[in-house]
């Protein structure tokens, strides 16, 4: 009764399959069906009953007002239902005062939902859960907390579908002391072993971020079901640990449970954070096989996928096929095209978007200036900037005004970038400042770079990727005593830099590798052939380039810093452990290293290899020594 209405729900929620089985449970105990089903409980008609009527005739018949209730569209027409039922004495039946309660909840009117609650002679389990569920899907959340309280209050049993409503709500205000204690409830009333309770606890920890407490959790469940399955997979994806989502997909498949459409969108927004292409391949087949139709949820994500792993022409192919698209499946192409250095590409997709009739939106202009700044056009970025005004009427937020100073930055148009930061009458953002900051560090313009980074430090005083960023720019002109200087204080505050790591893709697994890493089982290997290899291309004229270490040090520690780094370790590995001829597919959490930059290229000719890498900020697809983001990054 209730497929239709659940499928929305799916589409709309965070985590749907959680929110469509409260509501499928709530809605059934309340016998109200979707309004375009029959109610099959009481056989009745399904007719508009004119408000005049209700107010003129006196009924005796409770399915006279539950079909009333029914075929209430708003609540001017609920009133008059609500003033019938007291006139005629049903407002103490509590099968019909909570079918009222529903219809009020259902239209947000949570106000009179919220009086009628209050005057209720007897609440029973249905009363009390859809009045917490209408709180928690309004946001009114300390109400919801309030009235979950009365009810613990009130002696009665807190249900299967009240518990993870409110766990939704700690899950969503990140409340993790609430969260606890309502995992404390759970125990106290023996309901710890609910797979729909246990569940939405998973999920809750999950979010808080305490991934370790979701996973314990996890373990201890004896009977796991699809749902949460699919949360805890979703989990790791989001907390940055994708590699062990896909542990778990297969895992889950080894216990005899099919992924669904929902799992199947998890599953595949995960190997698009891990940007593993054999496994993308892996699960695009899975997709196949089990006959599930690209629709428009799963179809853009199957393109994120293929994007993020590195196959532009993989994710523009699942594009073309997709039968619908809708606004969100167009920006995610010209994103795709952005962050791979193919802005023409991204800029022909725009047209062709009024042409299907797809108006764009706020995220399909940011996707077009990021695609603009990523490939040096200028002149179309401002052309841009200024149709999304006039002819879209779309008033630029923030994240366009970041686009924008990146374009202007990158070009070397550092002026007229901090003018546009200067002018702009939106929140300046983290985002804005480290946009100018980076154009600072290209140009090498320390004044204005002092000036970003301060005001970075004003808004994350903590954030020590903003500390490393002005030092390498002191450093980099050579300016040691205040590079020295900026060390001390991310000393003196315990800040710590993000250690760089790069994973490569080999052997049907991925391999991660940091600066000087000898970790790896084939270590001595992978050294042995970056020694010939650096070897081979310095006889070919590669000269290392010392300027990329940061380091006031002998030019002979700089070369051995450079030869260990993660990137060139990824690369060594790739040669020896894939077949001749074939890509490297590498992915790196930071901005790929300049002299790494040119050793790709370089390996690229000598031994004759595609090197994909994705960085913390675009793709650099490197064939036969050139790079497609034109050594413009």
């Amino acid at each position: 009764m209730f497929k239709l209405k659940t499928q929305r729900l799916f589409t709309a929620n965070a985590n749907p399959s959680l929110e469509a089985q409260k509501f499928c449970s709530v809605a059934s105990a309340l016998s109200i069906p979707d309004d375009d089903q029959p109610n099959h409980q009481f056989h009745y008609q399904k007719t508009s009953i004119p408000t005049t009527q209700i107010q003129q005739t006196s009924h005796t018949d409770p399915k006279f007002y539950i079909s009333a209730l029914i075929n209430c569209k708003n609540l001017q027409q609920i009133k008059p239902v609500h003033a019938q039922l007291s006139v005629n004495g049903f407002i103490n039946d509590p099968f019909l005062v909570n079918k009222l309660l529903y219809v009020y909840v259902r239209y947000s009117a949570m106000d009179d939902a919220h009086n009628l609650f209050d005057k209720m002679p007897e609440r029973n389990p249905v009363s009390w859960s859809v009045m917490i569920g209408g709180f928690a899907k309004a946001g009114r959340y300390m109400n919801c907390f309030d009235t979950f309280r009365e009810y613990l209050r009130s002696g009665q049993q807190p249900d299967v579908y009240t518990l993870p409503v409110v766990t939704r709500v700690c899950r969503n205000t990140q409340d993790l002391k609430m969260g606890r204690l309502i995992h404390h409830i759970v125990h106290k009333f023996g309901l710890h072993m609910n797979t729909f309770i246990c569940a939405a606890l998973v999920d809750m920890y999950a979010k808080c971020g305490v991934i370790d407490d979701a996973r314990k959790l996890f373990d201890m469940m004896t009977e796991k079901d699809l749902t949460t399955w699919t949360v805890m997979i979703g989990a790791y994806a989001a907390c940055g640990n994708a590699n062990e989502s896909l542990v778990l997909f297969d895992q889950m498949q080894e216990h005899g449970i099919l992924p669904d459409k929902i799992s199947m969108v998890t599953v595949v927004n995960a190997c698009a954070k891990l940007g593993a292409m054999n496994k993308a391949k892996v699960i695009h087949d899975l997709i196949q096989k089990q006959h599930h139709s690209l629709d428009v949820i799963l179809g853009t994500a199957v393109i994120d996928m293929y994007a993020k792993c590195g196959s532009i022409d993989s994710a523009r192919e699942i594009f073309d096929k997709m039968r619908d698209k809708n606004v969100i499946s167009w920006s995610a192409m010209i994103a795709a095209y952005g962050y791979h250095g193919q802005g023409q590409k991204a800029l022909e997709l725009f047209p062709l978007m009024s042409k299907n009739r797809i108006k764009p939106n706020r995220i399909t202009f940011v996707s077009l200036l990021y695609a603009c700044s990523h490939s040096g056009l200028v002149q179309e970025g401002l052309e841009i900037f200024s149709l999304m005004q006039e002819k879209y009427f779309i008033k630029p937020d923030v994240k366009h005004y970041t686009c924008m100073v990146d374009l202007l930055g990158r070009a070397g148009k550092l002026v007229q970038a901090l003018n546009m930061i200067e002018n702009m009458k939106v929140e300046k953002d983290v985002g804005l400042w480290s946009a100018l900051l980076s154009a600072c560090r290209i140009y090498n313009h320390v004044e204005m770079a002092q000036k970003a980074a301060e005001s970075l430090l004003e808004i994350q005083p903590h954030n020590p990727s903003h500390y490393v960023m002005l030092s390498n720019i002191y450093a980099k002109a050579g300016n040691w005593e205040n590079m020295a200087k900026i060390r001390a204080q991310m000393t003196n505050k315990n800040l710590k830099k993000t250690p760089g790591f790069t994973w490569v893709e080999a052997r049907n697994g991925v391999h991660k590798f940091s600066s000087g890493d000898h970790s790896h089982c084939e270590s001595k290997a992978i050294y042995e052939k970056l020694k010939s290899l650096v070897q081979k291309l310095e006889d070919s004229g590669y000269v290392p380039d010392t300027e990329f270490v940061l380091h006031d040090v002998s030019k002979e520690l700089k070369l051995g810093n450079l030869y260990a780094h993660s990137e060139k370790l990824a690369v060594a590995y790739g040669l020896i452990s894939t077949p001749e001829r074939t890509a490297i597919r590498m992915t790196k959490n930071l901005r790929v290293c300049g002299d790494c930059h040119t050793f790709m290229k370089l390996v690229s000719v000598v031994e004759q290899r595609e090197i994909i890498v994705r960085d913390a900020k675009r793709f650099h697809h490197v064939r036969e020594g050139v790079c497609s983001c034109g050594d413009y990054w």
